[in-house]
């Protein structure tokens, strides 16, 4: 069997996410008025973006939010997936694989850089696709980020932590985060697809699965703190969830 290219990965990926939006534009029922509400709510009291560029659209600091529908879910990842920051953020990991001669089977040049830079980005679609809407969606979970906020830095950063291997359910309550650990193993599997040969195979599978998942629990830390650092520099005003006490 012919592998393919990381070209044609990229544009299978961008077809079955394309598709997946005009199947829920059809039939997906709209957002129930409370839902609606509750989005309109969250925009208006989170902060969209830490240090004015980097993307936090799916962290919010309202602790009693509607669930997302699955058309909800689908708009928040294509959000992430298709912002500015994310095409920069690509170039920027591409550019460094390629000064260390990550995935050498890419080669140099500016040949090397355009394979790797397409490799990232399908590594951040197919991601984003699988954990935030696709998993998120067949078990019906919640794929934002709920800001503790408050207590001590030891008790954030555990929950933030936390929040990677336990997230909330649509129905209420909470439980183990299928959509994080199904989603990181299956976009680790479909980079054997694009990956050059040297650096494909079930152990390598694994290991970049295990490293996305705790780069998934870093993540967390960083949309826990990153406002509060963001305040002190700009001095930017707390958003606060309106029915804390």
């Amino acid at each position: 069997m012919r592998k393919r290219t990381t070209g044609e990965v990229l544009v299978v990926l961008l077809s079955v996410s394309f598709l997946f939006a005009t199947a829920f534009a059809q039939s997906d029922p709209q957002a129930t008025p409370q839902a609606t509400s509750s989005q309109s709510q969250s925009s208006q009291n989170d902060q969209e973006r830490v240090f004015g560029v980097i993307p936090q659209f799916s962290v919010t600091n309202q602790a009693n939010l509607a669930p997302l529908t699955s058309g909800q879910k689908f708009h928040l990842f294509l959000r992430s997936a298709f912002d500015p920051f994310t095409f920069f953020s690509s170039g920027f990991q591409a550019g460094l694989s390629q000064a260390t001669d990550e995935f050498s089977g890419y080669g140099q040049g500016a040949a090397g850089y355009g394979k790797r830079y397409a490799a990232t980005f399908a590594d951040q679609l197919s991601s984003g696709f699988f954990a935030n809407y696709f998993y998120a969606s067949l078990f019906k979970q919640d794929p934002r980020y709920f800001r503790i906020g408050q207590g001590t830095i030891k008790h954030r950063m555990f929950k933030a932590v936390e929040q990677e291997f336990v997230v909330r359910k649509d129905s209420g309550g909470r439980g183990f985060a299928w959509e994080n650990i199904c989603g990181a193993f299956t976009s680790g599997t479909l980079s054997n697809a694009y990956y050059p040969a040297t650096d494909r195979g079930v152990g390598l599978t694994v290991s970049r699965s295990v490293i996305a998942i705790l780069y998934g629990s870093a993540g967390g830390i960083f949309s826990e703190f990153a406002p509060d650092i963001d305040q002190k520099l700009f001095h930017r005003k707390k958003n606060k969830d309106p029915k804390a006490p």
